[in-house]
């Protein structure tokens, strides 16, 4: 695996992390080497987001850069938006989607880097998105004090909701049947039965950083050393930690056959990854961490591709291309679908089917199955013929 931090000082680091158990025989120890630093943005790192192939990063500069890891090479840049990356995220690996100050979100194929749908998503900036696990919808916060939902199925805006202050993270749980919106240091629970809040989490200072550990156990760094995993269903905190010696940037978390790992990146420059316990009440204990001697923004794990889910949006849920500045050009269409399960292609003829008017190809292919159907018939009468006259 992979880790992957960018920082104030445009750049963008990568550590190979190693599992590797100690020589008695005892606790597992990891290891973290430096494997690259690349500086490819003009300005600092806001965002970055991994799939079973790419890492890409968005800026301050206005553009987003995609890196290969299996080649180990960095595939290009794409520069739709006018204004800061706020947010990246994958959806397997046949989509991304970014969100940024120009108050755009867009939804790019994450194998032909073509920009499939662009849409002014909010008055003021995008500062946050979150997609459904299904694909199905996604959520958005920003400046203009509203959290949006979109149906990204037929690609427009399905529900608008005003709320009092501007929100600056907003995130679905592992199942999809609740999400958080952070505002400041207040961290609203609404379930999506009834998209209403069911409670509100409150923590010490601003909120930086939230992922969900499972589906009612939520994990929170902010402008503070510690890190507090919070249960969404009793809104207690089941236990907090001691994770840096300054504020918490980000965080990210994965499982492992092993281990549930979070990993946490600090302005203090470490980065720590962290085992936690099956029984959340507990502490995790450090598993390995690293110094980069820079000011980290931002966080990302690049996991073996092996051990990647293979996720694309559902059924439905793929635009047709529209025109960017980096790709090659092509008109934009109304919303086409492209079916995860596709059906297939072979047309079907009889009661059950619709009626078709037969190809050229399917004609010849009758006609050569009539042909021998009529050949079988004339073998059977002849051979018939020849056993009457032997009897």
């Amino acid at each position: 695996m992979e880790l992957v931090a960018g920082c104030y000082e445009q750049v963008l680091f990568g550590f190979t992390v190693s599992p590797e158990r100690e020589a008695s025989g005892g606790r597992e120890k990891w290891t973290a080497a430096a494997h690259f630093t690349h500086h490819a943005h003009t300005a600092s790192l806001s965002a970055v987001a991994v799939n079973s192939r790419f890492v890409v990063t968005g800026s301050k500069d206005e553009t987003i850069h995609i890196y290969d890891m299996k080649k180990k090479i960095e595939h290009g840049a794409l520069v739709h938006h006018n204004g800061t990356i706020t947010c990246l995220k994958f959806h397997g690996n046949r989509h991304l989607i970014s969100g940024a100050e120009d108050g755009l979100i867009c939804v790019w194929d994450a194998k032909k880097w073509e920009c499939l749908k662009s849409i002014k998503a909010h008055k003021g900036h995008v500062t946050f998105l979150s997609v459904h696990p299904s694909g199905k919808l996604a959520l958005s916060v920003g400046t203009d004090k509203t959290l949006r939902t979109w149906n990204l199925v037929e690609g427009r805006s399905a529900f608008i909701k005003n709320i009092k202050q501007n929100a600056h993270i907003v995130e679905w749980s592992p199942k999809g049947e609740k999400y958080i919106v952070v505002t400041l240091n207040k961290i609203d629970v609404y379930r999506l039965d009834t998209a209403s809040v069911s409670g509100t989490i409150t923590n010490e200072k601003r909120v930086a950083s939230v992922r969900f550990l499972s589906e009612s156990v939520l994990a929170v760094a902010g402008d503070e050393e510690a890190v507090r995993f919070f249960d969404c269903d009793s809104l207690t905190c089941l236990c907090q930690f001691k994770a840096h010696e300054n504020r918490v940037k980000d965080m990210f978390s994965f499982q492992t056959p092993e281990h549930h790992v979070i990993v946490t990146a600090s302005s203090d420059g470490f980065i720590k990854m962290w085992r936690l316990q099956q029984e959340k009440k507990a502490p995790p204990s450090l598993l390995c961490e690293v110094n980069t001697g820079a000011r980290l923004t931002c966080l990302g794990v690049w996991l073996d591709p092996a051990a990647a889910p293979q996720e694309s949006l559902p059924a439905g849920a793929e635009p047709a291309p529209e025109q960017s500045k980096i790709i090659k050009k092509e008109p934009a269409t109304a919303v086409q679908e492209e079916a995860v399960q596709a059906k297939p292609t072979t047309k079907t003829r009889g009661s059950a089917g619709r009626h078709e008017k037969p190809t050229a190809g399917d004609r010849v292919s009758l006609v050569a199955s009539k042909r021998k159907a009529v050949g079988t018939l004339g073998r059977r009468k002849r051979k018939k013929q020849k056993t009457d006259l032997m009897a």
